[in-house]
Formats: C-alpha cells, structure tokens, sequence
C-alpha cells in the first residue's frame, strides 16, 4: 500500500508590529529627529529677533542685568507661548478631521473658534471680574456648544461633499461672528473683540502664557487616545463592532478641541486655518494614522507659527505684523490649494 505523506504545515505567518513598536521606532527616526532640530532652531532665533538688543554674541560675552530680563520675562515666554499654541491647534485640528471624517474641517471653519470668542464676550459682558481660568471655562463650553451645532448640521444634510462641509462651517463661522460683532458693538467691546479674533504674541510675558500648558496637556492626551480617534474615524458602526462607544470617543474628542481653542483664543488669539493645512500637508506624506502622524503635525504645527511670528516680526521691523494676520493669509492660500488639488481623494 502507498502511505500517504502527512500535509505540509504552512509556515507560520509573522504579526506585523504593534504599533508602540513601530511608534517608537518613528519617534527614534533620524527624519524626525531632524525635525526637531529644525524647531529648536527655529526657536533660538525668535529669542534673538526684536526690538531690545540680544544676540548670540551677548551669550557668549555674558549677559548684563537688563538682557537676562528680557530673555526671561519676555523671549522665552513668547517662544514657548508660539510653539505650545502652534502644536496644539494643529494636533486638534487632525483630531476634528478624523472625527468629522473630512479633510478641510478645523476649528476656524467649523463655528468652534467664533464660539470660544462669543463666549468670551458674554462673559466679558455679564461677569468682567471672573478670574482668567473662570472666562477660559466660559469660552469652552460655547466652544464646545458651537462643535456640536455644527455636527448637529452635518448629521441633517445628505449630500456631504468635500466641499459641502467646511462650507457649511464657514457659514456657521460667519453667523455666530456676525452675532459676536453685534453684541460688541451694543456693548462697546468691538477693539476687545477684535483682539481676540487676531492672534497676538507680542504680549505674552510672563505670567500671562502659563495657562498655554493647558493646550500642552491636551495634545499628550490626544497622542495617548490617537488609536481611538483613529477607529471612531472610520465610522460609528466600525467603531461599535470593535467593542468601543463611539460617543465617548467623540465626547473626548471634542472636548480636546473645545478646551484648546477656548483657551489659544483667551491667552493669544485666534489662528485661523492653521489646523487645517498642517495636517493635510502632514498627511500627504504620513497617511492618516494617527499616531504616527501625530509627532509630526504637532512638530509642523510649532514650525509653521515659529516662522509666520518671524515673518510678521521681520517685514517693517521695528514694527510688528499680528501673527494672525500672517498666519490668515498663509493659511488661506494653502487651504485654496488644498482645496484644488485633491478634490476626489479628500473625505
């Protein structure tokens, strides 16, 4: 009789990595490594660009009473002020993208950045001795109402084009700014208004800018639930099938985004379309998984306000350009190109 030979086993197929494996293989890369040296650069030289005299040179020669002063109580803060408010927008601006599953949504072009300075007024308005924490809450809860009547919207319209979206956010922008403006104008606060609808780092000292660590602690917990925001991203019922609540994630997330914007609104100012271009330019390279593109938005976010702040501070020095202004018209171009290049590909 033919004896039958036993069936070959197939070879065993190998797990791809997890993903802190290849995460920390990212953030040990000598890309990223570079970038972050790029940043560190970036940041020396805004210590050294303004009106007070400081160089390298009066480093290396020893610093006098009067330079150590500026350096501390102004360079430095405003330093940190740029790069803790230019990583955060842009980190949840791709958090807001994953959750409202289209490309060219961040908080300016969803209501959530006019909410925040809505509320701010308000509570200008009827409480002007509340403590600075105290309007900050104000500002985010509005924050955070604005973000859920724009979601509210989209959930009622069927037709959601890439380009439907973030018009109906600018639509919603521009109507609760009209409220604002009117209500400033009744109460005599359009300069207030106005300054906080155009960021602004030539006033961050210190003691003004500590409550920007806030926006810090925002983006760790983002970086810690990036493969949550990742899965809500897909939809809610992928989400379910994978044994998640897809409204806590979302609940999460727009917290993440109400608290940041609220609070770059209260200490700096708006930033208008810096969420949206970092990210989308981000992910032209990195794809759309969170947690590996997370290091380098908040990276590219830091980097883009660093050299918007020294564009602004360097065009009619001594005078000054309001990084808003900069950042607005940068920004905009970007999201136009944006806009027309990747019509078909953008969610």
């Amino acid at each position: 009789m033919t004896t039958l030979a036993p069936p070959r086993r197939r070879a065993a197929v190998v797990a791809p990595a997890p993903a802190a494996i290849r995460t920390g293989r990212l953030l040990r890369s000598p890309a990223l490594a570079g970038a972050v040296l790029v940043v560190l650069a970036l940041g020396v030289s805004s210590l050294f660009v303004g009106v007070s005299e400081l160089s390298l040179a009066d480093v290396a020669s020893g610093l006098g009473a009067e330079q150590v002063q500026t350096l501390v109580v102004s360079r430095v803060p405003r330093t940190l002020s740029i790069v803790l408010a230019g990583s955060a927008m842009a980190v949840v601006g791709l958090v807001m993208q994953l959750l409202v599953r289209n490309k060219f949504v961040e908080p300016s072009t969803a209501g959530t950045t006019e909410s925040a300075v809505l509320g701010l007024l308000v509570v200008t308005i009827v409480a002007p001795g509340l403590p600075l924490v105290g309007k900050m809450g104000v500002a985010a809860v509005f924050a955070l109402a604005g973000t859920a009547l724009f979601l509210g919207i989209l959930r009622r319209i069927r037709l959601r084009s890439v380009v439907v979206v973030p018009l109906v956010g600018l639509m919603l922008s521009g109507v609760v700014g009209a409220v604002s403006t009117f209500v400033a104008y009744r109460a005599g606060l359009l300069q207030a208004v106005s300054s906080w609808t155009t960021g602004d780092f030539s006033g961050m000292v210190r003691g003004r800018y500590e409550l920007l660590w806030v926006v810090g602690a925002c983006a760790v917990v983002a970086y810690l639930a990036a493969n949550r925001f990742t899965v809500a991203g897909l939809g809610e019922e992928f989400t379910t099938n994978l044994g998640l609540s897809y409204r806590r994630v979302l609940a999460l997330g727009l917290a993440i985004v109400a608290v940041t914007s609220a609070v770059v609104v209260v200490v700096v100012g708006a930033l208008p379309f810096l969420g949206l271009v970092v990210p989308n330019l981000v992910s032209l390279a990195m794809g759309d998984y969170l947690r590996r593109s997370l290091p380098w938005v908040a990276l590219a976010g830091a980097g883009f306000v660093l050299v918007c702040d020294l564009i602004g501070r360097l065009v009619i020095f001594p005078a000054e350009i309001p990084i808003g202004v900069v950042v607005g018209v940068v920004g905009a171009g970007l999201f136009l190109y944006l806009l027309l290049r990747r019509p078909a590909d953008a969610r």
